[in-house]
């Protein structure tokens, strides 16, 4: 537990869990019953709040849908955004991100952080449009966008078809890749038995044992890694998450997502689905990424070579057709 009170779930009660419903009917998702009590109505309202954020489905509420709530408060226009330290994160700046994204100015991805690019595109888009290039989104800015709310340049943003051009052009082969394999803990031999596997092959690798995921990421940008292959132990829910929201997708991050899936279900029992998710993980690294909950334990560690051997040929296979594999 934190100074919050996390993480709040079934039976708690009180004034947290007010705030709570507040900030759950705020974003859209009214939960009925007794407003100081965390029941199976709040159970279904939080399930259905994270899964319009594409985080976690558990019904709990955690920092990471905590976050998310304080990030669905903001709407476009209702505060001045603009590059700052620590970074902005809300809504506010996700819907600012997918507007010139579609205008065909490159804000990156569209992860509901204003970091550098967003900041570069918004200058851009306001020299475009005769505002003060200032890279303050505030009213001029917020109202020259509305303009132009009906225009788009493309079925995709420009970071989505970037970063499919960029891949394209990468060239086929895993030697040369700078590749980030990472876990929480649990899994450090599978990690480094991967990582001696790619090196084999020429690739430079990063190998990350840390349970805080947010300093993983960061440390994995610093470094500027081309990809990033999240592993950790899951007893349900087995799952080859990729960073996906609305209206982006990254195309590396599905295509590694689809060859890695096919892949682990050759050699572990039960279905690794590609799912398309707003994890923390997928969400900060600035790079195509995969996080992959696999299971089960015992199977895991048992079949621990296999496992490294298919996740190897994952990355093989990607490097020569990152994106839209055929499945």
């Amino acid at each position: 537990m934190n100074d919050l009170g996390l993480p709040l779930r079934e039976g708690h009660e009180g004034s947290a869990i007010r705030d709570l419903h507040r900030r759950l009917a705020a974003a859209g998702f009214l939960a009925g019953g007794d407003a100081e009590q965390f029941d199976q109505e709040t159970v279904k309202a939080v399930r259905s709040f994270q899964a319009s954020r594409r985080i976690v489905e558990d019904g709990s509420v955690g920092r990471h849908t905590w976050n998310a709530l304080i990030e669905a408060a903001n709407r476009l226009g209702d505060r001045m955004l603009y590059l700052r330290s620590p970074m902005t994160r809300g809504d506010d700046v996700t819907d600012l991100q997918q507007r010139l994204g579609s205008l065909g100015f490159d804000a990156g991805y569209v992860d509901g952080i204003f970091g550098p690019e967003t900041e570069r595109a918004v200058r851009n888009f306001q020299a475009n449009q005769g505002v003060t290039p200032d890279g303050v989104t505030g009213p001029d800015t917020v109202a020259a966008l509305a303009r132009l709310s009906g225009r788009r340049s493309g079925e995709k943003t420009i970071a989505e078809v970037k970063e499919a051009e960029m891949l394209r052009h990468d060239g086929t082969s895993v030697g040369g890749r700078r590749i980030v394999v990472g876990e929480p803990g649990g899994l450090p031999t599978l990690v480094d038995a991967l990582a001696r596997r790619l090196r084999l092959d020429g690739a430079e690798v990063l190998t990350l044992h840390h349970p805080d995921l947010s300093k993983q990421a960061l440390t994995a940008n610093k470094w500027d890694g081309a990809v990033y292959v999240g592993l950790t132990l899951a007893d349900a829910d087995c799952s080859i998450a990729f960073y996906e929201t609305e209206g982006f997708v990254s195309a590396g991050g599905r295509g590694l997502a689809t060859h890695t899936s096919r892949r682990i279900e050759e050699v572990l029992d039960g279905d690794h689905p590609s799912i398309g998710m707003r994890l923390p993980i997928l969400r900060e690294t600035r790079m195509p990424a995969v996080w992959c909950r696999v299971g089960r334990p015992a199977a895991v560690v048992e079949q621990g070579p296999s496992l490294a051997a298919a996740l190897h040929e994952a990355l093989v296979a990607w490097c020569g057709e990152p994106v839209d594999p055929v499945t």
